[in-house]
């Protein structure tokens, strides 16, 4: 039975890795990829909480480091349509043709 004890040696984990060039990858970092990833998509805190097992929103916080990234893209979008529709306005794009 594979066990978190035996998990390591069962599974050549750090062979494997290492062939594969991942030298130093934990079987952790797997959790924390697929939760950074399913931040990425929208998964609310509740999601990433049920996802986890977690009762605490503290360990499902840590995964939503991503969403400010992506709140930082959001916001920039915004400022360039911002900009465009200004420039647009500005240039006359609401005078009636003749």
């Amino acid at each position: 039975m594979l066990r978190r004890s035996n998990f390591q040696r069962t599974a050549n984990w750090t062979k494997s890795v290492a062939e594969v060039g991942l030298s130093g990858f934990h079987f952790h970092d797997l959790r924390h990829t697929g939760n950074t990833l399913a931040s990425h998509t929208g998964a609310s805190l509740a999601d990433l909480m049920a996802r986890m097992g977690h009762a605490s929103t503290r360990a499902a916080r840590i995964y939503q480091h991503t969403a400010h990234e992506q709140d930082k893209s959001i916001a920039d979008a915004l400022s360039r349509r911002i900009t465009k529709e200004r420039d647009r306005a500005r240039n006359g794009h609401t005078k009636r043709k003749k």
